[in-house]
């Protein structure tokens, strides 16, 4: 990997340390600013380095760091009923970068937006269907009730979040690409 990457996978990671705390608890599930994080991740890394920031995150927390909804480490959170959304956040960064890089990345206009709002729907969809099943089996639920509970509720949110990725994602990678210009003698 470049030193470039390397940075930026580790500023993706802290970026979801920080926002993943920020959370209202909506029952068993919370609400948190945790996917826009992971989805920007995929979106500006593509999908190998979107995926080993989430990685990061994710041992950062179950080293007991409190990076997880409610400032709370991850593991005993892996354990318990929420414990394959945060699973699921290896597969969304992964999805939302591979897509994202393979067919909109070097497209301009309204197929570069197309690319990666569907990249994040198709990613946000891995994410439901890892936390929906995790949650079936360990807090012993029904398809029905996990989805009312798991699913239903984020819609709307997601929604918003995959509309501010997508419009924040093309000027946040310009910026990157200053940043990594070699600057004039």
């Amino acid at each position: 990997m470049k030193v470039r990457s390397i940075v930026l996978c580790a500023v993706m990671a802290a970026l979801t340390c920080l926002l993943a705390p920020l959370s209202v608890s909506a029952g068993p599930v919370p609400v948190s600013l945790a996917t826009f994080a992971v989805m920007l991740s995929g979106a500006l890394l593509g999908g190998r380095s979107g995926a080993l920031s989430q990685i990061i995150y994710l041992l950062l927390g179950v080293i007991g760091l409190p990076v997880c909804a409610g400032w709370t480490p991850a593991l005993p959170r892996l354990m318990g009923p929420t414990g394959g959304f945060l699973l699921g956040y290896i597969p969304l960064a992964f999805i939302v970068g591979a897509v994202y890089s393979a067919w909109g990345r070097k497209s301009g206009g309204i197929k570069k937006y197309a690319v990666l709002a569907a990249a994040m729907i198709a990613g946000n969809a891995a994410l439901y269907a890892i936390g929906t099943a995790w949650f079936c089996v360990t807090a012993h639920a029904g398809l029905a009730e996990a989805l009312a509970v798991c699913v239903v509720p984020f819609l709307l949110g997601d929604a918003v979040k995959t509309a501010a990725v997508a419009i924040l994602t093309p000027q946040l990678e310009r910026a990157v690409a200053k940043l990594s210009a070699p600057s004039p003698k």
